[in-house]
């Protein structure tokens, strides 16, 4: 079994002897994949006087949006920055409505919110975790103006039936791939098949810039109007102290697209083994009773693994058995609309979005990132057997 390149395997000596509390370790839940090229790159930049506004951040534009097959993209601080300029440059603003998902990271819904939008929950598929098309539909009204589909845990949401709900209805689209960079639909990336698109670059993601985000689209008028936002509203032909616009200050600096461009050099051989430790996962909790794993890639969907998710029952008291025996674990997602904000601004509750609820309330994460070993792996999976078998009252195999 050929899980890990060499130089991992040196790493991960299995074994199958069970665990005692000697053997406990810390596995952390998420791991930046930070190699000395990696770090070449960046001090290269802490040598020259350009640390921000420099050659870097339109070398990385030029790099992404070549991979990913638009026209245009836009570096930003973050993800979620770029989610609202992608809202604010669709001229998406008060008394607009935007059908979202309420199962996601809250930055998806809540990058409406700074430009006075509504958002407007449609529930979930149960076994893909992304927005269920057929009741996108059922949310449309005269005040809708877009939709934003959520590639959930780096799995492509139904491109084709919300490309088609779009276009019949005239609404925009902006993807949101945060968690899904490389992720494809139909033998196309994702990214592709919206107005816009963002993606992130938090240290748990496939490349990380430490903090950062793009926003890529084909749209010229949208990619102007990005650039200048970002950067306090000045233009192209501006004076250093003109602004033209209302903008932010949502630059990204050089030293963090350097690291962006080192990464992103590599990104096939880092999807690649974060598909095998997925893979391995699977192969391994796929056997336990009681545990229910995430969905793979198959012909139509190839899925860029961001985070592995399981389904489990009592998942509190799973969680806190399994940090017990030195395994980070986290629940995810928590159903965004019945978190205190909109609980109180919306007046949601418990049962408006059935599908999302039972999901969220099932969900957890282990440990997962692109250098974990073999050995990590085993440990992890041992410990869930461990704690299902405590928890259902049966003894471990």
């Amino acid at each position: 079994m050929d899980l890990m390149n060499k130089d991992l395997k040196k790493r991960a000596k299995v074994t199958a002897k069970k665990t005692t509390d000697s053997d406990k370790r810390d596995i952390f839940l998420s791991s930046p994949f930070i190699e000395d090229d990696d770090r070449k790159a960046v001090m290269d930049v802490l040598n020259t006087r350009f640390l921000s506004l420099g050659p870097k951040p339109p070398e990385f534009e030029r790099m992404f949006a070549e991979y990913i097959g638009t026209r245009y993209a836009v570096v930003l601080n973050s993800g979620t920055s770029a989610l609202h300029l992608a809202v604010k440059a669709l001229g998406i603003g008060p008394g607009d409505e935007v059908i979202v998902t309420p199962y996601s990271f809250i930055a998806s819904v809540n990058c409406l919110l700074y430009e006075g939008a509504k958002p407007v929950f449609a529930d979930i598929d149960p076994v893909t975790f992304n927005m269920d098309p057929k009741k996108i539909e059922q949310k449309i009204t005269s005040k809708t103006k877009a939709i934003i589909p959520v590639d959930v845990f780096g799995r492509p949401s139904d491109k084709e039936a919300i490309s088609r709900i779009a276009k019949k209805h005239n609404l925009k689209i902006i993807e949101d791939s945060a968690e899904a960079l490389g992720a494809e639909y139909k033998g196309k990336k994702v990214g592709t098949f919206g107005d816009c698109a963002v993606f992130a670059f938090y240290p748990n993601k496939q490349i990380t810039t430490g903090e950062g985000g793009m926003l890529v689209t084909d749209s010229k008028e949208i990619y102007d109007l990005c650039l200048s936002y970002r950067n306090q509203g000045r233009t192209i032909n501006s004076k250093w102290l003109d602004h033209e616009r209302i903008g932010y200050n949502y630059r990204l600096s050089d030293i963090n697209c350097a690291l962006g461009i080192s990464q992103l050099k590599k990104i096939d051989i880092i999807l690649k083994k974060r598909e095998q430790v997925a893979a391995e996962y699977t192969k391994r909790l796929s056997k336990i009773d009681g545990i229910k794993v995430p969905l793979g890639s198959d012909a139509e969907i190839k899925v860029s693994w961001f985070v592995y998710v399981i389904q489990v029952e009592q998942r509190e008291k799973f969680m806190k058995e399994l940090i017990k025996r030195g395994v980070q674990c986290s629940s995810y997602f928590p159903s965004i609309h019945l978190m205190s904000f909109y609980r109180k601004s919306y007046g949601f509750k418990e049962g408006d979005f059935p599908i999302c609820e039972r999901i969220s309330k099932t969900t957890m994460a282990l440990p997962f990132h692109t250098a974990m070993s073999e050995e990590d792996i085993v440990y992890v999976c041992d410990k869930v057997a461990e704690v299902q078998a405590s928890l259902s009252g049966k003894k471990k195999r």
